[in-house]
């Protein structure tokens, strides 16, 4: 078997060319009709273009209008949850003076206050409706 020398000189072929690029042939046409079907379907790109650009415009101007709405609504929440913790404080407060209020040991000092004297045991009597 005989050595390859992969680095010396020796026979290589040669390159393959790249073909050139193809260019389209067209038909020869009037010069009115070969531009008039471009312009029409370059409109009718254009026209898709802006009704694609206005419907998505109109559908971001929704969401923009969805979360303002959401941000009002939550700040009546916000604002209803204070207004609810104050009046629970409040209603808190109320309970504690009508408790106060109604206690034994200021219902006697206040009688004390007008002269009035608890009544011995001795003159309390009681009724017999006579019902059995």
């Amino acid at each position: 078997m005989a050595a390859v020398d992969w680095f010396g000189p020796s026979s290589v072929a040669a390159p393959v060319l790249s073909r050139p690029p193809r260019t389209r042939e067209r038909p020869a046409a009037t010069p009115s009709r070969a531009h008039a079907p471009r312009r029409r379907a370059a409109g009718r790109r254009l026209t898709g273009g802006i009704v694609w650009i206005s419907l998505f415009a109109v559908l971001l101007t929704g969401v923009v209008a969805l979360n303002v709405a959401v941000l009002r609504l939550n700040m009546n929440v916000s604002r209803l949850d204070k207004q609810e913790l104050q009046l629970r404080a409040e209603n808190a407060a109320l309970a504690s003076q009508v408790s106060s209020a109604a206690s034994s040991q200021r219902i006697e000092a206040t009688a004390q206050k007008l002269g009035l004297v608890p009544a011995p045991a001795t003159d309390t009597s009681y009724l017999d409706l006579g019902r059995k």
